[in-house]
């Protein structure tokens, strides 16, 4: 076994190690990409003839291999071997001797794993969004069971204006459609093929990137070969900022629900299956799900700014600093649906109580629309504010849920535009079901294609 630079000399031990780092751990994550990365080369080489198409079939049946032994967590990384590219090398020249060799002419490690970056981040694309569909579709639904159930509503943490439940749960459900949005933005640039830029300044072969590129399923080739490299981890920031926006709305709904199952309050309540205890306090049943999602969304945001503290001062080209994006991505990311899946569970099995909620009212919450009333009948908006201002003690309880329905211009509690939160639903699901066809479709033909069996000739 042997290093991709190997040139004849040793590195010394305490170097080979600090300079590996996480790799063999975390690049057990990319095996299934660098391999039918691999096989898009491969295929590739032997259009332009530095393959023979046997060869490229020969190649890519052992790379499927490969991605075989990955989904049986058989194909190890050991430290010796840096990383999953020499990995995967090393195991083509094991099993095939010198065409195992040939494999890597006309690429560098540098885009080899950048592609194989790019194809997990799409697929970790797939994950998201289905992450935030699910709580979408759950914060939905509560807010359309919970519609009619007022509650206070609340600026600087004081009693401001009549609320509801369903404007509190659909104001959720359109922060994480604006992600959604986000999060297609970004995938657009995300679903672009850098492989053929090499080291930053391409190669001296004739390569069709744009085979490779459709191959994989990617919307296009990453054109300019320097700014591929360039790009590095700054469209793994441009994808952690989008799961920062996630997290944070998470948060500020995590604290919301803490604070409005507290006794104190008991608009809602909180599973028990949901709540860890206490190990001193028998009586404890703790919101454990939602103070986490408090504190996974700052790792997330910690994930960003390490990433983008990382590329800021480096010059153009490949630098090794580039290696230490990689842990921040796969954590932020997995921290990110992990938080969705948890939190859609939760949502589902939110308990409102509706009680506890009319009794929060007091007559102070309705000033405003007296106000509006005084100001409906001719009086002038600021006279009719300080009369109320000047009145307070002197107000009366209105019916809560009267008031609420009362309110139907666009947005407002009696007209909450469910329909069309739905309707961006769908369009979304819509949008992300047809990136999965073409890119599971894409993966799933150079697969088939190396199956034993299966006809040789190029995809």
């Amino acid at each position: 076994m042997s290093k991709l630079w190997a040139k004849g000399y040793d590195l010394d031990k305490a170097v080979e190690e600090f300079t590996v780092g996480e790799d063999p751990i975390l690049d057990i994550e990319l095996v299934r990409w660098d391999a039918v990365g691999s096989m898009a080369h491969a295929r590739m080489l032997a259009a332009i003839g530095i393959l023979t198409p046997q060869e490229a079939t020969t190649l890519c049946r052992e790379l499927a291999r490969i991605v075989d032994l990955d989904n049986r967590g058989e194909f190890a990384i050991p430290i010796e071997l840096e990383d999953v590219h020499t990995a995967v090398e090393n195991h083509l020249v094991h099993e095939l001797g010198e065409l195992g060799k040939k494999l890597h002419t006309a690429r560098s490690r540098n885009d080899q794993v950048i592609l194989d970056l790019r194809l997990y981040m799409r697929d970790r694309v797939l994950a998201v969004g289905d992450g935030i569909g699910g709580m979408v579709r759950e914060l939905i639904d509560f807010a359309d069971t919970h519609r009619d159930v007022p509650i206070p509503g609340r600026t600087h943490f004081q009693l401001a204006m009549p609320s509801s439940v369903g404007l509190w749960a659909g104001a959720f459900a359109e922060a994480l459609l604006d992600d959604w949005e986000l999060l297609d933005a970004v995938v657009q640039i995300v679903d672009q093929c850098p492989l053929g830029s090499a080291a930053s300044y391409g190669v001296n072969l004739d390569i069709d990137r744009e085979m490779v590129a459709e191959l994989l399923g990617f919307r296009c080739v990453q054109n300019n070969v320097l700014y591929v490299n360039n790009s590095r981890g700054k469209i793994e920031a441009m994808l952690l900022s989008v799961c920062a926006q996630v997290a944070n709305d998470l948060s500020k709904l995590a604290t919301d629900v803490i604070l409005w199952s507290m006794p104190e309050f008991r608009y809602f309540s909180l599973p028990p299956e949901f709540c860890p205890g206490s190990s001193l306090m028998p009586q404890k049943r703790n919101p454990g799900p939602f103070e986490l999602t408090r504190a996974k969304a700052a790792t997330v945001q910690a994930c960003l700014f390490e990433i983008l503290e990382i590329v800021r001062p480096l010059i153009s080209g490949y630098n090794r600093d580039f290696q230490l994006t990689k842990g921040p991505l796969m954590r932020g990311l997995r921290t990110t649906v992990a938080c969705l899946e948890v939190n859609r569970l939760c949502m589902e099995r939110l308990q409102v109580n509706r009680d506890a909620c009319l009794e929060a009212f007091r007559p102070e919450l309705f000033a405003t629309d007296r106000v509006l009333d005084m100001a409906r009948k001719g009086v002038p908006f600021r006279d009719a504010y300080r009369q109320v201002a000047g009145a307070l003690d002197q107000m009366e309880m209105e019916d809560p849920v009267a008031n609420i329905r009362r309110k139907t211009h666009t947005g407002a509690t009696g007209n909450l535009g469910l329909d069309l939160a739905r309707a961006r639903l769908a369009e979304a699901r819509k949008t992300l079901e047809t990136r999965r066809k073409r890119w599971q479709g894409a993966l799933t033909l150079l697969l088939d294609a190396a199956a034993p069996g299966a006809d040789p000739a190029i995809p």
